[in-house]
């Protein structure tokens, strides 16, 4: 029989990702030349609450893309005190429901995203 002990952060409507870790992704991609756009992100896998309203609502905060484990894993890594940043690899564009572009499901560059991530994983 075992106990845990569980312990939060304060609640907050953002976390920060490690300044560290995405000054050394951002010096990556640039290396390579290749393109990127840090921001913010929309956490939710609830897809009946993506309409177009709120679409709309979390562009306007500044939102870039929506995914689903980006604030949970940087809160564990913060807790834990582990540095933690996230590089998104878009693999389709959903935005457009009328000239949807599939990408090839990011199949095309699949190779090249897993050797980016073990080059920042060395730089780390």
């Amino acid at each position: 029989m075992g106990f845990y002990i569980l312990s939060y952060l304060p609640a907050s409507l953002y976390i920060e990702l490690d300044s560290e870790v995405l000054a050394t992704l951002e010096s990556i991609l640039k290396a390579e030349g290749l393109p990127f756009a840090p921001g913010t992100s929309w956490i939710t896998d609830a897809f009946f609450r993506k309409t177009k309203d709120m679409v709309a609502y979390r562009r306007s905060e500044g939102c870039l893309c929506v995914e689903m484990e980006c604030a949970a894993l940087a809160t564990c890594a913060r807790l834990r005190g582990a540095a933690f940043g996230q590089l998104l690899f878009t693999a389709n564009f959903l935005a457009c429901i009328h000239d949807y572009d599939a990408r090839n499901f990011g199949r095309d560059a699949h190779e090249d995203a897993l050797l980016l991530g073990l080059r920042i994983l060395r730089e780390m």
